[in-house]
C-alpha cells in the first residue's frame, strides 16, 4: 500500500529535530500507535570517548534511499504517516542525528515499520559519520558501525 505524498515527510536538514513536531505529522485519528525513534550522539562508543560527531551525505542519493525505504515499509506494514529526517553537519553530544515518526493502525506494526526504517536506513543511505574523539583525532565511520 502507498501513502500520498502529504502523509510523507523525508529530510536532510543541518537545522536541529524538532520531535514534537515530527510526532504531530505523524499523528491521525486512523492510527492507534505512533512510534517515535531519536538515533542520538552517545558519548562512548566501545572503550574510546567520542565530544561530538560530524555527519555528511550525497543529499540526491540519500533521499532517494529514504524515499525506497518509506515505501517498502508501507508496503509491508499499514503506515499511515512517516516521517524520516536525518541531520547533517556538526552535532554535538546527545543531539538528534535521526529521527523517525510514523503512525499504524496497531502497536505491533508501529514498532516493525519503525525498526525496518532505522536498520536500513543504516545500512542503504549515503550518510557518512566523523566521530571526533576526545583526543582530538578524527575519524569517518560507517553510520551503522
Amino acid at each position: 500500500m502507498s501513502i500520498a505524498e502529504s502523509d510523507r515527510l523525508v529530510q536532510l536538514t543541518d537545522q536541529p529535530i524538532d520531535s514534537n513536531a515530527l510526532t504531530q505529522f505523524a499523528t491521525t485519528p486512523r492510527s492507534g500507535a505512533i512510534v517515535l525513534f531519536l538515533g542520538t550522539v552517545r558519548e562512548l562508543t566501545g572503550d574510546r570517548k567520542t565530544v561530538a560527531l560530524d555527519y555528511d551525505a550525497y543529499p540526491e542519493m540519500a533521499l532517494a534511499k529514504m524515499n525506497e525505504l518509506v515505501d517498502e515499509a508501507c508496503e509491508k506494514w499499514p503506515v499511515q504517516k512517516v516521517a524520516v529526517v536525518h541531520r547533517t553537519g556538526h552535532l554535538e553530544l546527545a543531539e538528534a542525528s535521526v529521527a523517525i515518526a510514523l503512525s499504524c493502525p496497531h502497536r505491533v506494526d508501529a514498532f516493525e515499520a519503525g525498526r525496518f526504517l532505522i536498520d536500513e536506513l543504516k545500512v542503504r543511505v549515503p550518510v557518512w559519520k566523523k566521530e571526533n574523539w576526545d583526543d582530538g583525532t578524527t575519524e569517518w565511520v560507517h553510520p551503522g558501525e
